[in-house]
């Protein structure tokens, strides 16, 4: 099976990718990145961390990442609604926290209401723009105040 696009040509802002840098340590980051994506207007329904899963079940010496669900209801309903159920299979949105290096955090978020209707799960249409826009507004201001 190939793929109907080709990765490596998707510019970063096709997917609302953003990304920045924390210089504190893994947990103060976690609990700051939480913090702002709340006071943003997300909830946090979900949070759990891959490295400390994969270290315990696969012997796999990962470094700290932690994966924060962030979810904005209103708009997640809106986004179920216009997609006919299908954007759930992307829920929440993620934003994820890894240690680059002792003291230093990377912060990413890619945008799954971008995605799904790049991919054909969600519909490009005015509604949807709308539903895109909207949580990309609360992600800027959330990636701002970091």
């Amino acid at each position: 099976m190939s793929l109907p696009i080709d990765p490596a040509q998707i510019d970063p802002d096709e997917i609302g990718a953003k990304q920045t840098t924390l210089e504190m340590d893994h947990e103060e980051a976690i609990e700051h990145v939480r913090e702002v994506f709340t006071d943003a207007g997300f909830g946090v329904p979900v949070e759990f961390s891959p490295s400390e899963l994969l270290n315990e079940k696969v012997d796999a010496d990962r470094d700290p990442y932690y994966v924060l669900g962030a979810c904005n209801p209103a708009v997640a309903d809106r986004a179920l609604e216009v997609s006919d159920g299908k954007l759930g299979a992307l829920f929440p949105c993620n934003v994820v926290i890894w240690e680059e290096e002792p003291g230093q955090q990377r912060v990413y978020h890619v945008s799954i209401m971008r995605i799904a209707r790049l991919v054909g799960m969600a519909p490009d249409d005015d509604e949807m723009a709308e539903i895109v826009a909207e949580t990309g507004e609360l992600v800027d201001t959330a990636f701002e105040e970091l």
